[in-house]
């Protein structure tokens, strides 16, 4: 809708709020929406793929470990059940100066002498790991459980690679598995607020802290609206893309996510 004098939306409907998020204004072109576009799509990608890389190798150790070692899962699980505020503020202690991951930064000389890890785009990365690595770790697991190693043991005898033996036997019956985390853990963090929001100190805007900040400081609610239906696209899109994937590369069976 049109914003109005005091940022309310209100009658008639028009596509001026696209335009404002594209960053046009009645003072010309301006990239910074753009900007929290890229930096929001930037930075989902790099905490999916990070997610991954810790995810898979945790879960299949989870799988094969005895029955007493399987509660390293709660380690992975706990921390979820707090309140997300509350281990943001967890990471901002952590990662303040003064402290030991702040020291061996400056020893390595990343940042530089009195300085912290927080606020900053790696704060954000790492907060946004640590939020969403259950929901990698857990469909993965399920799909380690399912693993017919029969197929492995095959590969074997037929002389494949350990690499060529994982791409053929082990990475399609994970597969499942992974799109789904790939779907739990990357269209949140699209959106993600209170990560961005405390750990980046107003540095690392991404979209949701964009659409929030519009229904509050900012009193333009259709330019909110617009961001949020954004977002929405993004969710729809994911979940379409990831189904046509997972159908194609598992032969034509449909991943159920």
């Amino acid at each position: 809708m049109t914003n109005g004098p005091y940022g309310q939306p209100q009658m008639p409907l028009t596509l001026d709020a696209f335009s404002q998020l594209a960053g046009f204004g009645f003072l010309g072109w301006s990239p910074g929406n753009l900007y929290t576009l890229l930096r929001s799509l930037w930075q989902t990608l790099l905490a999916t793929g990070l997610v991954i890389l810790v995810a898979y190798p945790l879960a299949y150790r989870i799988s094969i470990s005895r029955e007493k070692w399987r509660a390293l899962m709660l380690a992975v699980v706990v921390p979820s059940w707090t309140n997300q505020v509350i281990r943001a503020f967890g990471w901002m202690n952590l990662l303040s100066p003064g402290t030991p991951l702040a020291e061996l930064a400056q020893f390595f000389g990343l940042i530089g002498p009195n300085m912290g890890l927080y606020p900053s785009n790696f704060a954000v990365t790492l907060g946004l790991i640590y939020n969403f690595l259950p929901f990698m770790v857990l469909p993965l697991y399920a799909a380690f459980e399912k693993l017919d190693y029969a197929l492995v043991e095959a590969a074997r005898d037929l002389y494949a690679s350990p690499l060529r033996a994982f791409w053929l036997a082990v990475f399609p019956q994970t597969l499942p598995g992974l799109l789904a985390g790939t779907v739990l853990v990357s269209i949140p963090a699209f959106g993600m607020y209170v990560v961005p929001e405390l750990l980046g100190g107003g540095r690392a805007m991404m979209l949701g802290n964009l659409v929030a900040s519009q229904f509050a400081g900012g009193s333009n609610w259709p330019l909110g609206a617009a961001g949020a239906l954004i977002m929405l696209l993004a969710t729809f899109g994911g979940l379409f893309a990831m189904r046509r994937i997972g159908k194609r590369l598992s032969g034509g069976e449909e991943v159920v996510i």
